[in-house]
């Protein structure tokens, strides 16, 4: 039995849920539709990737360590792909109502729930519930577009959609570039988001709509297809084209190219959720100078969704967009794993760099979602929301893999998150101390500590912090002992003017200096002065010279071994505990990310092969003759209608 089109178009209060049009809107509305789903997405995306920009806070709030702040992410990684698979059975309550309504349980979550966490495990449970809604949205926003926009306008259409991910993550670093320093509160900026993001979900319960089933179950290859997709709406059986969705779009074509996208966005999704640590721990820079870096990436991301977009729409080829793209993306991953062991490396030589990946990226995936979309229509149109739900599970799916990946292949970056930022306080506090710990060595120093009068030991540290040898060292250490007033005299004398008096002992200037320089630190008089230097003449000769090239040293190394006793208990402690794992850390974690950034670059090259099982041609003459002859055919079944009204 058909399905007819005569049910009366929703209203404000019955458009609360009844939303689907029985005809296909004029240019104005369907404008706006397409702009709410847009805004609604950036709002998801804002929510969702809020935690990476305040993660170091997160971390220090919750004490947590970098592997539970990666298994966060996993996890709602992995519920978001149960919920991306659910959202195409979920798609009979209406893409529109998953839609508006899933942003407003975001918001409010966000707003109220995510702020009043107190624990980690409260926390994580939140961010679940964040997740799954995101993914199930995450189908039913790409849907919408799909309906509303005929297939020689849908990559600008498309282009536009994907903004909601990149818009969505400039969002984030922008306000939090600008308020993180003032704001360092985790809990305001989640306040601030579900605030924005609340507004924008009442947009969209009051002024979202669908096309009915009958309508967005057909393919619509342009605006002038309008009469006709209407016309034939009047005889479409719904239930019959929406039989076996899911066995048509498990295949090849369609599981393989949400795959081959999947991998390619794992750079894009390493670096929303990491840039910040990834560029303190390596780089030194604060999260608000990181998160003003991802701002280069994500406008320049924007701006080539875009513009890829409307140039292929024009040219009405996909592919070789796919293609110019990917490899654009591919020698910016080139170049930008190069710097990675580079700690020298500029703030703007990271902001170029992260440009040529984002318009790479940003032509090779706006095109991506519009030849995905033609490719599920080509297997059934009233299968979209079923072939999406593959696309969205599979992507997060691929998340999934890609977080556990990152944990295991950069495992340094654990203990510099956990760690460095009480290490980095203690080294600014006690840096000198921690100097003379490092040049002593944690061994030496631990046996001086247990026993302040182990000569092995003290001889060790003496050597270590002097240079000099151990028969210079215990000659010196002697003199001291059979010479202390004769070599404290010689220490009160100042290097310049000890050098002159060894050049010329007869320098009646530097003699004159160096009985100022006695009276002056001992405070007496200056024929003392001048007895307490005669009486340094009774040292040999040989002896003289040792104490006068090893004294000053054996005196300034014993007093940064005291200094170092300044360092308070619980300090020492934790640098015992963990110093040496960090520094390791910092050695190894330039090699790691490199490895993680190549895995990172492979993914992108496997892209490529899927491109080629896709729907849609590679020559633009032959996609434009294709429309001509698709236009001829729609005049032509136009015109075998039999009444007007049936137009």
């Amino acid at each position: 039995m058909s399905s007819t089109t005569t049910a009366a178009p929703p209203t404000l209060i019955t458009g609360l849920w009844q939303r689907k049009l029985p005809h296909y809107p004029d240019t104005p509305a369907r404008s706006w539709y397409l702009a709410v789903v847009v805004i609604a997405s950036i709002a998801l995306y804002y929510q969702l990737f809020v935690t990476g920009a305040v993660g170091n806070e997160l971390i220090a709030y919750f004490d947590l360590s970098f592997a539970y702040f990666v298994w966060i992410f996993i996890i709602g990684a992995a519920f978001g792909a149960v919920a991306s698979v659910l959202a195409g059975v979920l798609d009979r309550w209406g893409r529109a109502n998953i839609v508006a309504y899933g942003v407003v349980i975001c918001s409010l979550l966000t707003l109220f729930a995510v702020p009043a966490t107190t624990s980690k495990e409260a926390y994580l449970a939140v961010y679940i519930l964040v997740s799954i809604v995101e993914g199930a949205v995450l189908v039913a926003t790409p849907a919408l577009i799909r309906d509303f926009s005929p297939q020689l306008d849908r990559a600008s259409a498309m282009g536009f959609w994907t903004l909601g991910p990149v818009i969505g993550a400039l969002v984030t670093t922008q306000i939090s570039t600008r308020t993180l320093d003032a704001h360092p509160d985790w809990q305001f900026h989640y306040r601030l988001c579900g605030v924005i993001s609340l507004v924008i979900a009442v947009i969209a319960v009051v002024g979202l709509r669908e096309l009915s089933p009958q309508l967005r179950d057909q393919i619509m290859v342009s605006l002038r297809d309008r009469a006709l997709i209407e016309a034939r709406a009047r005889g479409i059986n719904v239930g019959e084209l929406e039989q076996g969705q899911w066995r048509k779009m498990l295949r090849l074509n369609i599981v393989g190219s949400a795959l081959g996208i999947s991998l390619f966005l794992a750079f894009f999704y390493t670096i929303v959720s990491f840039l910040p640590v990834y560029m303190a721990t390596n780089f030194g820079f604060s999260p608000a100078k990181a998160n003003a870096l991802g701002n280069w990436y994500w406008t320049a991301n924007a701006v080539a969704l875009v513009l890829a977009g409307i140039a292929s729409d024009k040219l009405k080829v996909r592919k070789p967009f796919m293609i110019v793209g990917a490899l654009i993306s591919i020698v910016g991953m080139y170049v930008f794993i190069g710097y990675t062991d580079k700690p020298d490396t500029g703030y703007y030589a990271f902001a170029t760099v992260f440009v040529v990946i984002a318009v790479g990226t940003g032509i090779a995936y706006s095109t991506w979602m519009a030849s995905f979309t033609e490719t599920v229509e080509a297997q059934n149109p009233a299968a979209t929301a079923v072939g999406l739900a593959v696309w969205g599970g599979t992507l997060r799916g691929v998340v999934t893999v890609v977080l556990f990946g990152l944990l295991i292949v950069v495992n340094a970056a654990g203990p510099l998150v956990n760690y460095g930022p009480r290490l980095q306080e203690i080294q600014h506090e006690f840096g000198p101390q921690l100097a003379t710990i490092q040049q002593v060595g944690p061994e030496t120093l631990a046996a001086l500590q247990a026993n302040p009068n182990d000569q092995a030991a003290q001889l060790a540290a003496m050597t270590k912090l002097t240079g000099a040898t151990a028969a210079e060292i215990q000659t010196a250490a002697g003199l001291s002992m059979k010479y202390p007033q004769e070599l404290a005299t010689l220490q009160a004398i100042e290097p310049a003017t000890t050098a002159a008096l060894a050049a010329n002992p007869t320098d009646a200037n530097a003699g004159l200096a160096a009985v100022g320089q006695v009276a002056k630190k001992f405070a007496i008089p200056v024929d003392q002065a001048i007895a307490r230097l005669t009486a340094v003449q009774q040292i040999p000769p040989a002896d003289l010279a040792v104490a006068a090239k090893v004294g000053p040293a054996l005196a300034q190394a014993a007093a940064k071994l005291q200094a170092v006793g300044t360092i308070p208990a619980d300090d020492q402690a934790y640098l015992a505990e963990h110093a040496t794992e960090v520094q390791q850390a910092q050695a190894d974690s330039p090699s790691q990310w490199k490895r993680w950034w190549w895995v990172c670059l492979i993914a992108q090259v496997a892209f490529l092969p899927f491109i080629f099982l896709m729907a849609g041609h590679w020559n633009p003459k032959k996609a434009a003759a294709e429309a001509d002859e698709h236009d001829k055919i729609v005049e032509r079944e136009l015109a075998t209608l039999s009444t007007p009204s049936e137009v």
